[in-house]
């Protein structure tokens, strides 16, 4: 993800090669292992490095500390939700405004519930991170994906496309965050899934009429 990494945050150093790119991304999930088994306050480097089947100087010569690690981790995880949201948007510019719908809340929706234990473990954890970086850098990425998809639609037109869009989103985002902060069941969460979708769409078409008050 492009951003600027608080200096306190930031990695030592990228992996560059494929051997070590394969050993980050096992120190990353054996973090969420750990994470996951014993808890944020158990999480410690030496713990990790063991989960991982590496020296604790391996781990430190990518991440300086822990919250270094949990930093990066969250990072990661932000760019592949990232990109799933630029891939499903940019696939559809041009289709109909309820398929857009569709598949922008699907797209979200799955990324974020496929591996249930490993968000709500990094939801957790990310109350004792400074990443209001990775957050804005991560909605800038979303806005821009939706927006652009929205303004390709052939059957809306918006007043104000920048509003619509952040509403559009907030309303995905938090129900989604709402659904792993209650421990909602699988079966909750498929009806409200469902259900926001629905939701959604009915607001597009309210700002679409808004919009245009001769079409309504």
């Amino acid at each position: 993800m492009d951003l600027d990494h608080p200096t306190h945050l930031a990695p030592r150093k990228q992996p560059r090669q494929a051997r070590a790119t394969t050993t980050v991304d096992i120190i990353f999930e054996a973090t969420l292992q750990v994470l996951m088994a014993e808890g944020l306050q158990r999480l410690t480097t030496t713990r990790v490095a063991q989960r991982a089947g590496v020296s604790v100087g391996t781990l430190y010569q990518y991440f300086p500390h822990k919250q270094a690690l949990l930093y990066a981790l969250n990072a990661r995880y932000l760019d592949i939700v990232a990109e799933r949201v630029e891939t499903v948007c940019e696939s559809h510019h041009g289709a109909p405004l309820a398929r857009m719908v569709e598949a922008l809340v699907t797209a979200y929706w799955t990324a974020k519930t496929e591996r249930s234990d490993v968000t709500r473990a990094l939801y957790r954890a990310s109350v004792e991170l400074d990443n209001e970086s990775l957050i804005e850098a991560f909605g800038r990425r979303v806005d821009a994906a939706s927006a652009a998809m929205l303004a390709t639609t052939p059957d809306a037109d918006f007043a104000d496309l920048r509003v619509v869009n952040a509403m559009f989103l907030t309303a995905i985002f938090g129900t989604v965050r709402t659904v792993f902060e209650r421990n909602m069941p699988t079966s909750v969460g498929s009806d409200l899934h469902r259900e926001l979708i629905a939701m959604c769409l009915s607001y597009l078409d309210a700002a679409r009429a808004r919009a245009n008050p001769s079409d309504a």
